[in-house]
């Protein structure tokens, strides 16, 4: 069982920016597929950003050009990069991974899950 803890939420205005980090119990990120998701208020869960064992990442459009995902295979630990938020991008943010995905952004590919951490961005 992997375990993946959050850390890096909290509140920013909008147009701010803020990194997210996912640490990971064990080596999950050398050839899984790991993904950044996210869930508002009343809302399903949405894919954020995913980055793959081969290193290909895929973003939402939302995103795109705003948020950049990376991860530290040697350290375990999945980054996600926000950049110019929006108040739209107010959710809670997931940390997730899976052997293997055929759709990155869909999160019924996951199988392992963080606890989340809120991100806030207020105008």
């Amino acid at each position: 069982q992997v375990q993946l803890v959050e850390s890096g939420g909290g509140s920013v205005q909008a147009g701010g920016s803020l990194r997210l980090s996912c640490v990971a119990s064990r080596s999950l990120y050398s050839g899984a597929c790991v993904g950044w998701l996210r869930q508002a208020p009343g809302q399903g869960r949405e894919g954020v950003a995913a980055i793959e064992g081969d290193g290909t990442t895929t973003y939402a459009d939302s995103v795109q050009g705003r948020f950049t995902i990376s991860k530290d295979k040697d350290k375990n630990i999945l980054y996600l990069h926000m950049n110019n938020l929006k108040v739209e991008d107010t959710s809670m943010y997931y940390c997730a991974g899976a052997p293997l995905v055929h759709s990155p952004l869909e999160p019924y590919e996951y199988n392992y899950w963080g606890q989340g951490t809120q991100v806030t961005v207020s105008t």
